[in-house]
């Protein structure tokens, strides 16, 4: 299991415990991370919290490797 899965795990984990988590971890993602993981989350990045239904499927669809390659490219050869 990744980091990422088992740090994902623990937030849901603590999502179903506690009612008033759930609802600091939907309306506020950064500030209930921090509070359970330790964890700051930098300002630049953004996090938007879902709660599925029955009857609902998300996907997520990441960057394309070959633009996040050539964007890291360029930033890259600035230096």
């Amino acid at each position: 299991m990744t980091t990422e899965a088992i740090f994902q795990t623990q937030l849901i984990q603590k999502a179903w415990e506690d009612p008033s988590f759930k609802a600091r971890l939907l309306s506020d993602p950064k500030s209930a991370i921090k509070e359970v993981l330790g964890v700051r989350i930098p300002d630049h990045i953004e996090i938007r919290t879902l709660e599925e239904n029955p009857g609902e499927l998300y996907l997520v669809i990441p960057p394309n490797p070959t633009s996040v390659i050539k964007s890291e490219a360029k930033e890259r050869a600035i230096w």
